[in-house]
């Protein structure tokens, strides 16, 4: 069979129209995705329009998840098809329910959670449909325990603990009404960054909202009756400076001498992003001896949702040195391997994908995809599954192995504090494998997230308009972190407020403390 046919042969929704995504693991972790400070426009549409909308969204997110989505063969995944068939079949009884635009968002956030896997599922477009309430105040996880983090006047005293609501303890009220309608991915990383959303009312018909809750202050016990609001703009920032407090832009700051901080708070950068990434690498490039001579080095991924870790990958290199952080990532990679699922769907995409791209492009991509089109068509003729990807890698030797080589430069042991959020994903947590290869590296923070071994995602949109399925076309094998390992930072801040201060304080008793 030739690639032109299989391009005929492709689902008639578009596979060959749809433009290429890069994805790296944060459109599908969220639990629910977090409202715009100005929610769109909800399409018009009838009750039972919403209805046939969110059933037949749901099938078709099955179909092309069994279809195309490497978690359906994976050897390595023996529960992912199971979880898929869950998925559709609870998915499925809300949506024969749904009357409005909230009721098809939580159906399809519903098939998210059952399927329970980062980089699977769907991405919804422009929901909530509905402008989200909020009871007055804002909370935030800390360790096992939930506490208030923001107040408006007459609301729970800040600092105080969420015991009970309407008689639930409160983490599982957050189980039901919050990771019951959407992704989580392994660990207590998702915990501090969206279990607060159980306060936040997205108009999801499928739950019951807490009326009474039990705060305890200082020891002492209170009842109070909930008050839902509209959220306005300033509501939605404290929700966010819950979790990632104040986060700062990309680039090097010194708090103080001979302590310096680096903010890396996205790895999707724009325009004005980038130059300031390129701004910080050659500031430490031309002084690297300033951050050999420190006291110690904080690298700051608060915000830090994914994206390209190559910018984690460049400043590793300009610390401790290319050749020495090349060579680590050659020895810890050495059996990782990446095998690219031989579907219809998937050789459609990529043979369209390699039409479109420049000479330039394709080699920035560092595969060919019109080879790779072609050997899955080949590995399709044998009714294998998987295409391996044809990368060999050079074998591994001693001197791979070795601290220090002649010609590296000096080697850079300072202390160096990588503050981690919890929804370190993606790239995210390929910037922690990275810092974590050496030794003077220590995590601070928050535990993060755990990752999926899928990769190579693009987003095929639902004929209704409303949502995208997520396809990844390869699976890293033999990866050193698993899918299921998330990091727990040596030093936990319970702090409310996740700002600098506080993070420089745990930093300086730690640094008294070595």
């Amino acid at each position: 069979m030739s690639i032109a046919s299989v391009k005929k042969s492709a689902r008639s929704f578009g596979v060959c129209s749809l433009l290429a995504v890069t994805m790296a693991g944060a459109y599908a972790q969220a639990p629910a995705l977090r409202p715009p400070a100005t929610p769109p426009a909800a399409p018009t549409m009838s009750a039972e329009q919403w209805r046939q909308a969110a059933v037949a969204d749901v099938e078709a997110a099955y179909l092309v998840t069994l279809d195309d989505h490497p978690g359906t063969v994976d050897p390595a995944n023996p529960d992912f098809a199971g979880n898929l068939e869950k998925a559709r079949e609870g998915a499925q009884l809300l949506a024969s329910k749904v009357r409005d635009g909230a009721g098809y968002a939580a159906a399809l956030q519903h098939f998210n959670a059952l399927l329970g896997d980062g980089r699977a599922g769907v991405v919804l477009k422009d929901m909530p449909p509905a402008p989200p309430r909020w009871p007055g105040f804002i909370t935030a996880w800390r360790g096992d325990n939930m506490f208030v983090a923001a107040t408006t006047p007459g609301g729970p005293a800040v600092g105080a603990r969420i015991a009970d609501c309407d008689g639930k303890p409160i983490a599982q009220l957050v189980e039901t009404n919050v990771f019951g309608f959407g992704q989580r991915s392994g660990g207590t990383g998702p915990w501090w960054s969206f279990a607060p959303d159980v306060f936040i009312d997205q108009g999801n018909p499928f739950i019951t909202l807490p009326v009474q809750c039990i705060f305890i202050d200082e020891g002492r016990e209170s009842r109070l009756t909930l008050s839902w609001r509209p959220m306005d703009e300033a509501a939605q920032r404290l929700r966010d400076d819950s979790f990632n407090g104040i986060t700062q832009p990309p680039g090097v700051s010194t708090p103080r001498y001979g302590l310096h901080w680096f903010a890396l708070p996205t790895f999707q950068p724009n325009d004005t992003e980038r130059a300031a990434y390129g701004a910080m690498l050659a500031e430490v490039q031309a002084n690297r001896q300033r951050y050999l001579d420190a006291n110690a080095v904080v690298i700051d991924l608060r915000g830090n949702q994914g994206g390209d870790a190559v910018w984690a990958m460049n400043l590793a290199r300009a610390l401790w040195g290319e050749s020495r952080v090349n060579r680590r990532l050659k020895v810890a990679q050495a059996r990782q391997a990446v095998m690219w699922r031989a579907s219809f769907g998937n050789i459609a995409y990529t043979s369209f994908e390699s039409a479109q791209l420049t000479d330039k492009e394709r080699s920035a991509l560092g595969y060919d995809p019109a080879a790779i089109a072609q050997g899955m068509l080949a590995a399709q003729s044998r009714d294998e599954k998987f295409y391996p990807d044809p990368a060999r890698r050079a074998a591994v030797n001693d001197s791979d192995r070795a601290e220090n080589l002649p010609g590296d430069p000096a080697p850079f042991t300072k202390p160096v504090y990588v503050v981690v959020p919890g929804q370190c994903t993606g790239a995210c947590l390929e910037a922690l494998d990275v810092f974590s290869l050496f030794s003077n590296t220590r995590l601070i923070g928050a535990p993060s997230a755990a990752d999926s071994s899928y990769t190579g995602i693009r987003l095929e949109p639902l004929k209704s308009g409303l949502a995208s399925v997520i396809v990844p076309s390869k699976v890293v094998v033999n990866r050193p972190r698993s899918a299921a390992t998330f990091y727990t930072p040596a030093i936990v801040v319970n702090d409310l407020e996740w700002s600098q201060r506080a993070f420089l304080k745990a930093i300086e008793a730690d640094l008294v403390r070595r």
